[in-house]
């Protein structure tokens, strides 16, 4: 994956898990699948690991395990589950779910962009009009830079620094600090715990319909959904479901990770044995729920933006005729 993506990128690789479903449903064989996808793939960086992961299958590496050797570009999260679609035989139908996922981002991604454009616009144009006119009397070059580019780099680095910082592909303690640190965004941290909620329930539904067993299962789930936090609770599971033989759905009322509505629903599931239908639910429930957090969030955040700007060009207007109307005060005196 690149150091950072853009929404093209992202709509990119939805449409190679959606070119990837569409020919294995289709009922071609994933080696066959790969070939045609090499010749035209939706963007030719591409072609290289297409080629390795065909390659690596043709010598008897199983789908996941070539996945793994191309290094890091698939993502973790996207490894963990086409890891558990594999084990079920339904990589079409996870190729699919991630096609939507990648499409979804990238839709969000471009919209809230388009809406911070105008804002973005007036911050700049603000700070490069301002001392402009100093600098048309004084000639004054570096003192220029300074009170631009000075005053926009920072924010540059920052936002770089955050997106950077927000990539799957760190380790577990610095993707739980980002967790953690996510959480406390209103909206954003609700949408992330939903999605991660979503992708558990589409691989653990996945992995038990393939006759995987209960507790590895739900450790590979776990991964699968990406959170850390949600890894840490279900490993933390075993002895309990292993010594104890206790079941999922009691653990689950343990665990403060999980919201009452999924621990309600997976219950009933388990007792009524229609555990793979409630898990569809689960994982279509919180998906749009996530998605829809997601885009709230990309409307309101452009209007604080904005909201700051106004704020901070009053500021600045009050100040000039209150530092105006102290002076001449000050002359009288």
């Amino acid at each position: 994956m690149p150091l950072i993506v853009t929404p093209k990128q992202l709509n990119l690789r939805g449409e190679l898990y959606h070119q990837l479903g569409t020919l294995l449903s289709a009922g071609l064989p994933i080696t066959s699948a790969l070939d045609t996808l090499r010749k035209n793939p939706p963007a030719p960086a591409f072609r290289k690991p297409l080629d390795r992961i065909k390659s690596d299958i043709e010598q008897g590496f199983t789908f996941s395990e070539t996945l793994r050797r191309v290094g890091r570009w698939i993502p973790s999260f996207d490894l963990a589950l086409l890891d558990a679609a594999e084990r079920s035989g339904r990589l079409d139908t996870c190729f699919k779910l991630l096609a939507d996922y990648y499409r979804e981002r990238s839709q969000i991604a471009r919209e809230t962009l388009g809406n911070l454009a105008y804002p973005l616009f007036i911050v700049h144009f603000a700070v490069f009009l301002a001392p402009f006119p100093a600098l048309f009397i004084t000639g004054d070059i570096v003192g220029y830079v300074q009170q631009t580019i000075g005053v926009i780099a920072p924010f540059y680095l920052g936002a770089f620094l955050v997106v950077f910082a927000c990539q799957g592909k760190h380790g577990e303690r610095w993707r739980s600090l980002v967790e953690r640190a996510g959480r406390l965004i209103p909206l954003l941290g609700t949408a992330r715990r939903h999605l991660a909620l979503a992708r558990l329930a589409a691989a653990l539904e996945a992995l038990i319909s393939a006759g995987v067993q209960m507790i590895p299962a739900w450790e590979l789930a776990a991964e699968a959904s990406g959170s850390p936090a949600l890894g840490r609770t279900v490993r933390g599971w075993k002895p309990d479901m292993e010594d104890g033989g206790e079941p999922p759905s009691t653990m689950l009322e343990r665990s403060p990770e999980f919201p009452e509505l999924f621990v309600n629903l997976y219950n009933t599931g388990e007792i009524s044995g229609s555990l793979d239908e409630t898990l569809v639910r689960l994982q279509k429930y919180y998906r749009e729920e996530g998605s829809r957090k997601l885009r709230a969030l990309s409307q309101w955040f452009p209007r604080l933006v904005y909201f700051g700007i106004l704020l901070a060009i009053a500021f600045q207007i009050v100040s000039f005729w209150s530092n105006y109307y102290s002076g001449i005060l000050n002359n009288f005196d």
